[in-house]
C-alpha cells in the first residue's frame, strides 16, 4: 500500500474515536456506534483505495456497522488504479464502555492487500492469545490447564503467577472455574477484549493472556495486531444461534471445529494495524477535548515495515491560539 493510503488509516481511527468520544457518558451505546461509524465510513470513503470490508461488527447485534462487502475508497467512483484493500473495522469497540464513560473504549481498524484478511461473518469465536515469549506453546486443543502450565514455564514463572483475561460473561462460567482451580489470576473484563488481547503482547500491561469467547471481527483484528507484535492467537468460529450457523455456512465456512492461527486470520503481508483511544485505557489514553483542540492518542504498527508507533496527535481548531502542552 502507498504511504499516502497507510497514514490515512491513522486519521480514519482518529476522526471515528473523536466522534464517539462527543457522545461519551451519555448512555446512548447505539448512537456512539453509529456516529463512530458515520465517521469512519466517511474517512474510508477519501482514501486512494478500491477497498472492501471484509469483516466487520454490528450483524451479531444488529447495531450500526460497516457491512461484510461493503467498498470503501475512491477507487470505487473514479477512473484511476488504486490498489485493492481488505478491510476489517470495529469502529467503536466497547460501546458500553463508551456509553458509560468506561475504560478502554477504542476505535479500531486492520488492512491488508487483497485476501489477507479473513472474510467472516460477524458470529462469536473462541480465542487464546499470548504475546511473543509464550507463542509457541499454546493450542485450543489443549486443555486449560496445559495452557497454563505451558505459559507459566515460557515466562519463567509458577502460574499463580499469570493474569489471565476473561470476559464476564456466563458462557464462561466453567471456563473462570478452570483457570482458577489451576491457581492462576483472572482479570474480568465487561467488554472490549480486543484491547486486552493486544495487552497480553505488550510488557508492562501485567497481563498474560486472553482466554474465552468473544467477537469474530475483534478476532481477526487482534489477529492482525499479533503479526505485527509477534504474538501468537488461535481461533475457533462458534455460532452461538441458528441464524449464525446459517450465516456461517452461506459464506462456505463448513467445519465448525477448525482452528484457525492468527496467520490464517491475518494472512497478508502488508497489514496494516490502527488503533485510537476513545476513553482512557491500559494502552492509550482517551481523547481530550481542551480549549483551541482535541488530542487523540493512538497505536499504529505496519507488518510490511515492522513498525510500531504510538501517536499524540492533536487536531487545532481554525483560527484557534493554541498553546501545546507535552503532557
Amino acid at each position: 500500500m502507498e504511504s499516502s493510503v497507510e497514514i490515512g488509516f491513522l486519521r480514519v481511527t482518529e476522526k471515528a474515536a473523536i466522534a464517539a468520544a462527543r457522545t461519551m457518558g451519555y448512555g446512548k451505546r447505539k448512537y456512539s456506534d453509529q456516529v463512530a461509524v458515520e465517521s469512519m465510513r466517511e474517512e474510508l470513503g477519501r482514501l486512494k483505495m478500491r477497498g472492501t470490508v471484509v469483516i466487520g461488527e454490528g450483524e451479531r447485534d444488529k447495531a450500526p456497522m460497516l457491512y461484510v462487502g461493503e467498498p470503501l475508497g475512491r477507487g470505487w467512483t473514479e477512473g484511476e488504479i488504486y490498489p485493492e484493500v481488505d478491510i476489517a473495522v470495529d469502529p467503536l469497540e466497547g460501546t458500553n464502555l463508551c456509553a458509560t464513560g468506561s475504560a478502554n473504549a477504542i476505535a479500531v481498524l486492520a488492512a491488508s492487500e487483497k485476501g489477507g484478511l479473513l472474510n467472516a461473518p460477524d458470529i462469536y469465536m473462541e480465542k487464546l492469545v499470548v504475546g511473543a515469549t509464550a507463542a509457541n506453546t499454546i493450542s485450543l486443543d489443549n486443555s486449560v490447564v496445559e495452557n497454563l502450565g505451558r505459559m507459566a514455564e515460557a515466562y519463567k514463572r509458577d502460574v499463580n503467577e499469570l493474569t489471565i483475561v476473561v470476559l464476564d460473561r456466563e458462557r464462561h462460567h466453567d471456563l473462570i472455574g478452570q483457570i482458577r482451580e489451576a491457581g492462576a489470576r483472572i482479570k474480568l473484563i465487561s467488554d472490549g477484549d480486543l484491547s486486552a488481547g493486544i495487552s497480553a503482547a505488550v510488557r508492562g500491561t501485567g497481563v498474560h493472556g486472553l482466554m474465552g469467547i468473544g467477537g469474530a471481527p475483534e478476532g481477526v483484528l487482534t489477529a492482525a495486531a499479533m503479526r505485527c507484535l509477534s504474538g501468537r492467537m488461535q481461533g475457533r468460529l462458534k455460532p452461538l444461534e441458528k441464524w449464525q450457523e446459517d450465516r456461517l455456512k452461506s459464506m462456505g465456512f463448513g467445519d465448525g471445529k477448525k482452528v484457525y492461527s492468527e496467520k490464517e486470520l491475518a494472512s497478508g503481508n502488508d497489514i496494516i494495524f490502527s488503533a485510537t483511544g476513545v476513553t482512557d485505557g491500559d494502552l492509550l489514553r482517551g481523547v481530550r477535548f481542551f480549549g483551541g483542540g482535541i488530542r487523540t492518542s493512538s497505536l499504529f504498527m505496519s507488518l510490511k515495515t515492522n513498525t510500531i508507533r504510538f501517536v499524540d496527535t492533536i487536531y487545532r481548531e481554525d483560527g484557534a491560539d493554541l498553546a501545546v502542552s507535552f503532557v
